[in-house]
């Protein structure tokens, strides 16, 4: 995010928050550690700037914002978390169960705050929703529970679609389990699984599902890519001519196909709640794991009709968003 950019978005804040959950006059300025495999969308980080600002925090007076972004690369994940650690960060910021993982394998004691897990258990990174119990809570992004939905609509978008390849990496593969399950019974859809290490592979993994006999793919790689890396696949896709469902809206906005997902901007400003809420004292083990409220299906009709694909008047008025 540019500079001006960035003040602007804290310039614009309104102040709501309590006196009680506010930094004290005299109190030190509270680290908020980022971890995350690739540099946030700007709308999620400003959703989350505005959501601690809203709430009296001022950046530079009451909390500074430590980041460790990664280049897409996984497996990095471990080594950018233990360096907040060693930054001496408050709490944790971290997006997806595997990013949490990451943070949470480091430290038992900071506390993390989730944005957009697909299933908080796996890992154990929680005892229950209602209680979460560890140092772990946050908001899921129910992915597991949407992922049969997504595939019903996927179905409508693509005629004869029976076999989808799922582009993931190896080390979320069990997070959309399930999701194989619900397609082949409900929907007649083969699931073929194949490994996605890092951007630079999605054309060797893209090649493999259209010789697999694929007739569209489902993007499933988090928050693990950077706009550049997104813009690459979906030209790629668009090359390819593969029809490809993801996960994220910030592809359909490069020119991707479409998405069916929970709104992640407004579970970054959800999180900003409860980041400030335990800077001022609350136990995340006492805070529910939450569940989001907003879904976006997002459709761009330019790059549907490229591939030859007529979308559904029904597709289209339940539609949040049309790119044309």
């Amino acid at each position: 995010m540019k500079r001006r950019e960035f003040i602007t978005l804290l310039g614009g804040a309104t102040v709501s928050w309590p006196l009680a959950a506010r930094v004290q006059q005299g109190e030190r300025v509270r680290r908020i550690g980022f971890l995350r495999a690739a540099p946030p969308p700007e709308r999620d980080l400003g959703a989350f700037l505005r959501g601690v600002t809203s709430r009296g925090w001022v950046q530079g007076r009451d909390f500074v914002l430590v980041t460790q972004w990664g280049d897409g690369n996984v497996a990095r994940l471990p080594e950018l978390a233990v360096a907040l650690v060693n930054a001496g960060v408050d709490i944790m910021l971290a997006e997806g169960v595997v990013t949490t993982r990451a943070a949470r394998t480091v430290t038992t004691d900071i506390p993390i705050v989730m944005v957009g897990g697909a299933d908080p258990f796996v890992g154990g990174l929680v005892k229950s929703l209602a209680r979460p119990g560890g140092n772990v809570t946050g908001f899921s992004s129910a992915q597991t529970d949407i992922e049969g939905k997504g595939l019903e609509i996927f179905k409508d978008m693509v005629p004869g679609l029976a076999r989808v390849a799922v582009l993931v990496p190896r080390i979320a593969r069990n997070l959309f389990a399930s999701a194989q399950e619900a397609a082949e019974k409900a929907l007649g859809i083969d699931l073929l699984y194949i490994d996605l290490p890092g951007p630079e592979a999605t054309g060797t993994a893209m090649r493999q599902a259209i010789s697999a006999g694929a007739q569209g793919a489902l993007m499933r790689v988090g928050p693990f890519f950077s706009s550049s890396q997104r813009q690459a696949i979906v030209d790629l896709a668009a090359e390819l001519r593969l029809p490809v469902m993801y996960e994220r809206r910030e592809y359909i906005e490069q020119g991707g196909l479409l998405t069916y997902v929970p709104d992640i901007a407004d579970l970054y400003r959800r999180a900003a709640g409860y980041v400030v809420a335990i800077l001022a004292g609350a136990h995340p083990g006492d805070l529910p794991m939450e569940q989001p409220t907003k879904f976006e299906l997002v459709i761009n009709l330019k790059t549907a009709k490229a591939l030859g694909l007529e979308v559904p008047l029904t597709l289209l008025a339940r539609a949040d968003e049309v790119i044309e």
